[in-house]
C-alpha cells in the first residue's frame, strides 16, 4: 500500500499536525476537512498523508486570523488565484500590525528612557545633550489655550495620524526662544506630537540634530520663568546661543496624578556663540 494512503486514527493524524483531534472532530462537523474514511462499524474518523497539506493550509490561515467563513468560501473556490488573493490580503495586514508592533516598540522604549532620567536626574543640573533630528506633528496653540484643549486637541491629531490612543506617541509644548529671550515666558506657538513610525517630511516640523541644552523643572509652575533664567545664565557662561524653540515634555506623567509633582523636561537647541 502507499503510504501516504495508510489510513491513521484521528488521535495519530491530530498528533501528527500539532492539534487537538476535538479541533478536527469540529472541523468534520462544519464541513471544512473531512476524514478520508470513517469506520462504518465504530464510526471512528480516519485520515491518511494526502491530506497533510490541505490541513496545514488551513491551519496557516487559522494562525493569520482568517475567519472560517473565509477559509470555508476559499474551500469551496480553492485555487491559486484566490489563495493569492487571501494571502495578499493577509499579509497586507500583518505588515500594518507589525509596523504598528514596531510603533509600540520604541514609544516603551522612549517611556523606559524617562524612567531612567527620573530615577538618575538631578533636578538643578543642566547639561548639553546630542540629539538626532526628528520629525514632529505640530499644532498651532497660543497662551490662551487651555490644558484640557490641548488634550483635545493632541488626542484628535493621533486619532487623524491613525495612532490607537494617545499614549502611542510623545507630546509635548513648543515656544520660540525668541520670545524666551524677551522675557515673554507664556506665549507657546505649538504642541508637539512624535509620531512613532516612518511619516513623510512634507508638513512635519523637524527638530534638527545637534547640541542642546537640557533642565528640568518640578513645582509651581509660575516658578518656570526662573528656570530658563538659570538656563540663561548656564549658556551665557558656557558661551553658546540658543536658537529655534524650546521643547518642554512632562516625563513622568504616568507615573503621578499631582499636577505640582510634574516633572518638565526642557531642551533647547544650542550652539557656539559667534558674536
Amino acid at each position: 500500500m502507499d503510504d501516504k494512503n495508510r489510513l491513521l486514527t484521528i488521535g495519530q493524524f491530530a498528533a501528527l499536525h500539532g492539534i487537538n483531534k476535538k479541533t478536527l472532530m469540529w472541523y468534520d462537523e462544519i464541513g471544512l476537512f473531512r476524514p478520508a474514511a470513517v469506520n462504518p462499524v465504530n464510526g471512528y474518523r480516519c485520515y491518511n498523508y494526502h491530506q497533510s497539506a490541505l490541513l496545514e493550509t488551513i491551519l496557516l490561515l487559522r494562525e493569520l486570523n482568517v475567519s472560517i467563513d473565509e477559509i470555508q468560501n476559499f474551500m469551496k473556490n480553492r485555487s491559486a488565484e484566490s489563495m493569492r488573493k487571501l494571502l495578499d490580503e493577509k499579509i497586507q495586514k500583518l505588515d500594518l500590525e507589525m509596523e504598528y508592533l514596531r510603533a509600540v516598540r520604541k514609544t516603551l522604549g522612549n517611556y523606559r528612557q524617562n524612567m531612567d532620567t527620573l530615577l538618575n536626574m538631578d533636578l538643578s543640573e543642566i547639561t548639553l545633550v546630542e540629539k538626532e533630528e526628528r520629525c514632529l506633528v505640530t499644532v498651532d496653540i497660543d497662551r490662551y489655550t487651555s490644558y484640557d484643549k490641548q488634550v483635545e486637541m493632541i488626542t484628535a491629531e493621533t486619532r487623524k495620524r491613525q495612532l490607537r490612543r494617545l499614549h502611542d506617541a510623545s507630546y509635548g509644548t513648543m515656544i520660540p526662544v525668541e520670545n524666551l529671550e524677551r522675557g515673554d515666558y507664556d506665549s507657546y506657538s505649538r504642541l508637539f506630537i512624535e509620531i512613532p513610525f516612518p511619516t513623510a517630511k512634507t508638513g512635519l516640523h523637524v527638530q534638527p540634530k545637534g547640541a542642546y541644552v537640557r533642565a528640568f523643572f518640578r513645582g509651581d509652575w509660575k516658578k518656570l520663568p526662573s528656570r530658563y533664567e538659570e538656563i540663561f545664565d548656564y549658556v551665557k557662561k558656557h558661551g553658546l546661543r540658543l536658537s529655534g524653540y524650546s521643547y518642554e515634555m512632562i516625563i513622568n506623567e504616568n507615573v503621578t496624578d499631582r499636577m505640582e509633582d510634574y516633572i518638565v523636561q526642557i531642551e533647547i537647541p544650542a550652539g557656539a556663540d559667534q558674536i
